[in-house]
C-alpha cells in the first residue's frame, strides 16, 4: 500500500513537496527479489495519466518527464520508508491529481514511468493545484 499527502494550492513559481509513504515492503537499494520501484504519475483534467518521475529500486536511477526536468526532484528516506517529489517554480500546467505507485521489481526507472493503470499499486493520489 502507498499513501500520497502533501498536495495543495500554490501559486506560479512555487514549491510543493509530496510524501508517499509506504506499508508492506521496504525501501531499499541493491539487488533483491523484495526490491520496489516507485513512481509519481499525474493526471491533468481531460488528460490520460502520464509518469513524472520514477527511481529504480535496485540502483537508484531517476527518470524525469521532460517537462519536469530541472524542477522536480525525487527522493528516498529510507528510515520512513518514504519517497518524496520536490517540485519547483510550478506552472499552471503542472496543476493535476499526483499518484504514487510502486511495482515489484521492474529494475527501470523509464519502465516505470510507463506503468499502465491495471500494474502496481496506486495511492488515493493528492491534489495539486496552481493557479493565481
Amino acid at each position: 500500500q502507498v499513501v500520497e499527502s502533501g498536495g495543495g494550492l500554490v501559486q506560479p513559481g512555487g514549491s510543493l513537496r509530496l510524501s508517499c509513504a509506504c506499508f508492506g515492503f521496504t525501501l531499499d537499494f541493491g539487488w533483491s527479489l523484495d526490491r520496489y520501484d516507485i513512481g509519481w504519475f499525474r493526471q491533468a483534467p481531460g488528460k490520460e495519466r502520464e509518469g513524472v518521475s520514477c527511481i529504480n529500486g535496485v540502483d537508484g536511477s531517476e527518470y524525469y518527464e521532460d517537462s519536469v526536468q530541472g524542477r522536480f526532484t525525487i527522493s528516498t528516506d529510507n528510515a520512513k520508508n518514504t519517497v518524496y517529489l520536490e517540485m519547483n517554480n510550478l506552472q499552471p500546467e503542472d496543476t493535476g491529481v499526483y499518484y504514487c505507485v510502486a511495482h515489484r521489481l521492474l529494475n527501470s526507472a523509464l519502465a516505470m514511468c510507463r506503468l499502465t493503470r491495471a500494474q502496481g499499486t496506486w495511492g488515493q493520489g493528492t491534489q495539486v493545484t496552481v493557479s493565481s
